[in-house]
């Protein structure tokens, strides 16, 4: 298969505090995406931005799912989690701030810069959340 002719559907289960897990997700789509010869600059925007989405499910929420959609012509990206949500989205979208706990800080996560990096990864970025419900991030990256 190559890139050209791909229509590939990849989905991940993120758990909640699993540090051991986190980074699985965006390490065997960087894989998957090498094997399709995709551009390594492309592949490795795509490997920072999942692997922001896969611990911010992990740190932030009660877990979720990253479902990836690999076309000819994007990377279709969806980090979808099951709660809290954010209160408030133009502030948590400001690099350096952070909610996450101390326990988690002294693993060396949770440094404010998530949502930021998916964003500055990303051709298109767009985040929907509400406070007591999920949160969703698309993001588009062109191939």
């Amino acid at each position: 298969m190559s890139k050209d002719n791909i229509g590939l559907n990849l989905e991940y289960e993120v758990l909640r505090n699993d540090f051991t897990k986190a980074g699985e997700a965006s390490s065997n789509i960087k894989k998957i995406l090498t094997q399709l010869g995709i551009n390594s600059s492309i592949i490795r925007r795509i490997a920072i931005a999942t692997y922001e989405a896969e611990m911010n499910i992990a740190i932030h929420s009660l877990g979720g799912c990253i479902t990836v959609n690999v076309t000819p012509k994007e990377i279709n990206i969806v980090a979808l989690d099951n709660g809290p949500g954010i209160e408030d989205i133009e502030l948590a979208m400001q690099e350096g701030y952070s909610t996450a706990p101390n326990s988690v800080r002294e693993l060396g996560f949770g440094a404010g810069m998530g949502l930021s990096n998916m964003k500055r990864c990303s051709d298109k970025f767009k985040i929907t959340s509400q406070k007591g419900k999920n949160t969703r991030v698309n993001m588009i990256i062109y191939i």
